[in-house]
């Protein structure tokens, strides 16, 4: 959830000064990006990994302290929950063998963290959402020890007022209140960053958006939670009522969430989303920095309280240069290492082909249209049935076999990735959904066995996972 802070208690002079350098950075960054002083450079990927500590009894053990001090190793972080860990990758271009580049650097890397967490007597898990947990789980004894976490906790549950109220209606229904955020640390997603050249952000951000519904199903791989059946994709509604806060009232559209879709494209600029955080969210870690506006701090620091599906970020390249990148957060971690290597060159080149096709002819779907796509697909998976660019519904299966996955191909093409790798990684995703099944399929088929109970299902899905074949081989066993 973000970076670190040094303090765990605010005054309300804080949050008066942090707004007054939140609106100079604002204005900066406006200044930098109408100038084009941002990066131009050929597009980079990336990407964070969620997973699971789990232990032989397939439940979350909040043993993240002592597994990551353990493992000592630079790309690997603490999340919310003290069962939860972070696998980052060290940035690629996005052209080549980037693709087989990522996967043997992240196959090194969970190897590593695998054996470390077999020393703890436990399991690293790579899931959407872990099928045989606990609400009792949920509590403030299993938060990570981090400032940021617990001052989060106290400010979301301030501005709401209330306790949150979770209710999801799937297959079965969850209905349940809680009295924190740690409901949020029952969701662990494979974000995807690119970061891409100033004059294309705003671009590849709406190709983001309307590559959401593609993603979001393809690579679903969450339908339980708290032992209920619910979407094929329950992290998108768990994690938006879990941090549920609005922003600013008064505005026409109503407060904006902080876990949303987003409010609109960006119709002229990226810069259009940062404005939109000036304006319609409120500060909730108002920790004051000592570095010039130019290090954009607090805009970076408030930027990371808001999170919609995609997200546009700010960094700097080697030599100092601000650059954009855009983060894809629709994904469920997992089933596999492979195909989560799969899942981003998916992305990845679906991404870019419509950012082609944007940059050419314009937007071709209303804003509307690409939310209601997101939903149906994060709720239906595959069997979904969405409304596309002639303006005619069509089965989501469908027309991944019939338009995407041939865009993706292209867009992959378009960056000069090998054909090895597209070949490899794309025909993972082509197999998965001519086979139709994702990990939530899987999931819920081996559900049906008989005798069949969440705690065996994840047994047999770990065991799976340590295989390294692509969930659409994955036998019922």
């Amino acid at each position: 959830m973000g970076q670190e802070i040094n303090v765990s208690a605010f005054k309300p002079s804080d949050f008066t000064q942090f707004h007054q350098k939140l609106s100079q950075e604002t204005q900066y960054l406006k200044d930098l990006i109408k100038q084009g002083q941002c990066s131009q450079k050929a597009p980079v990927a990336g990407f964070e990994i969620e997973a699971w500590l789990i232990d032989d009894a397939m439940q979350a053990s909040p043993k993240n302290v002592s597994f990551l001090k353990n493992l000592n190793d630079p790309l690997a972080f603490p999340e919310l929950a003290k069962f939860n860990i972070e696998l980052n990758s060290i940035p690629e271009q996005l052209t080549g063998t980037v693709f087989s580049n990522l996967h043997k650097n992240l196959s090194q890397t969970w190897e590593k963290a695998c054996e470390h967490a077999q020393a703890l007597n436990n399991h690293i898990l790579i899931i959407g959402t872990l099928p045989t947990l606990k609400p009792s789980a949920m509590n403030l004894k299993n938060m990570s020890d981090m400032n940021r976490y617990h001052v989060l906790n106290e400010q979301i549950l301030n501005i709401r007022g209330k306790p949150i109220h979770l209710d999801i209606g799937g297959i079965e229904h969850l209905k349940f209140d809680h009295n924190d955020v740690m409901l949020e640390s029952a969701t662990t997603s494979l974000q995807l960053h690119t970061q891409v050249p100033l004059d294309q952000a705003h671009h590849f951000y709406n190709a983001s958006i309307i590559a959401s519904a593609a993603i979001v199903a393809s690579c679903a791989n969450a339908p339980y939670l708290f032992g209920k059946n619910l979407w094929h994709e329950s992290r998108i509604p768990l994690f938006e009522q879990a941090i549920e806060a609005g922003g600013y009232g008064g505005s026409a559209r109503g407060p904006l969430k902080r876990v949303s879709f987003g409010s609109g494209y960006a119709r002229a600029s990226i810069m259009e989303c940062f404005q939109e955080n000036l304006e319609h969210f409120p500060i909730l870690l108002p920790e004051l920095f000592s570095d010039p506006t130019e290090k954009l701090e607090h805009l970076r620091l408030h930027n990371g309280t808001i999170w919609r599906w995609n997200r546009p970020l700010v960094g700097f390249d080697e030599d100092h240069t601000p650059h954009i990148r855009i983060e894809h957060r629709t994904p469920s971690a997992g089933p596999t290492i492979i195909d989560s290597i799969a899942n981003a060159a998916f992305y990845y080149g679906l991404s870019k082909d419509l950012c082609d096709e944007i940059m050419t002819t314009g937007i071709p779907l209303d804003f509307a249209q690409a939310k209601d796509n997101f939903y149906q697909a994060a709720h239906h998976g595959l069997d979904s049935h969405i409304v596309w660019f002639d303006g005619e519904k069509h089965g989501l299966q469908k027309l991944l076999q019939t338009d995407l996955l041939a865009r993706a191909r292209k867009g992959l093409q378009s960056l000069a990735i090998t054909s090895a790798d597209i070949d490899t990684y794309l025909g993972i995703i082509e197999q998965r959904i001519a086979n139709k099944q994702t990990g939530s399929q899987w999931q819920r088929q081996f559900m049906q066995l008989p005798q069949a109970t969440l705690k065996s299902m994840t047994k047999a899905y770990l065991a799976h996972q340590y295989s390294e074949i692509p969930v659409s081989q994955w036998e019922l066993n």
